[in-house]
């Protein structure tokens, strides 16, 4: 059973692993090392595909019929054999890959730049000498604010209990959400501008639209 676990990566890189498969998989992904280098070579083999071709958004039920579609035919997507070597199951999940931007390129490719989007402008704001670095209070980590607002919270707090996730909020003196995270870096998705206030809650998987507990940690700008 050990084995089949590890195979489960490229199934897993592509979400396509659902109910006690998915669980069994990121309880394994906590201890296994071999596990999350292999997850993170998928992932990339997936990126590099969804940016190959250029296509319009498309409808929001397609990435569910495509996954449905992939779950229909096992035997297509990634065979579960003893001892697979690493360079085979990369090559497997990048016929996975290929095969779900050929069908429905345009969700991956949404989804990755939305992803790419962020991570540059953490890269700004994080390289701009005028930014400035507030420290947290009875936390490890720091607000980073840019002068034109742009802002990332780099925290080190555990992971959220299952079920449930890291929420950021901006208020000036209105409340709006900034994003949801696993307690390690945010690029926030709202402007904090001087006089604001930046809080963290634990709020259900999926986020809500207004804090329901009170902020784990808060910072003034």
């Amino acid at each position: 059973m050990a084995e089949d676990v590890h195979e489960l990566s490229a199934l897993y890189a592509l979400d396509a692993l659902t109910g006690p498969d998915r669980e069994r998989f990121e309880q394994h992904l906590d201890e296994c090392d071999d596990c999350r280098s292999r997850l993170r070579s998928f992932r990339e083999a997936g990126t590099a595909l969804a940016f190959a071709v250029e296509g319009p958004p498309p409808p929001e039920a397609l990435r569910g019929r495509i996954l449905a579609a992939a779950r229909a035919e096992p035997q297509n997507v990634v065979p579960i054999r003893p001892r697979r070597s690493l360079a085979t199951s990369i090559a497997a999940a990048v016929a996975v890959a290929a095969t779900a931007a050929a069908v429905g390129l345009g969700v991956w490719s949404a989804t990755l730049h939305r992803s790419l989007d962020r991570e540059r402008t953490a890269t700004r704001v994080l390289a701009n000498p005028a930014s400035r670095h507030l420290r947290i209070p009875s936390r490890t980590g720091e607000l980073v604010v840019a002068p034109s607002g742009e802002a990332v919270l780099a925290l080190a707090l555990p992971k959220p209990p299952r079920g449930k996730t890291y929420e950021a909020w901006v208020a000036d003196p209105s409340v709006r959400r900034a994003g949801e995270f696993d307690g390690r870096t945010l690029t926030l998705t709202e402007r904090v501008r001087p006089g604001a206030r930046v809080m963290v809650t634990v709020e259900r998987s999926g986020g809500v639209d207004a804090p329901t507990q009170q902020p784990l940690l808060a910072v003034q700008v």
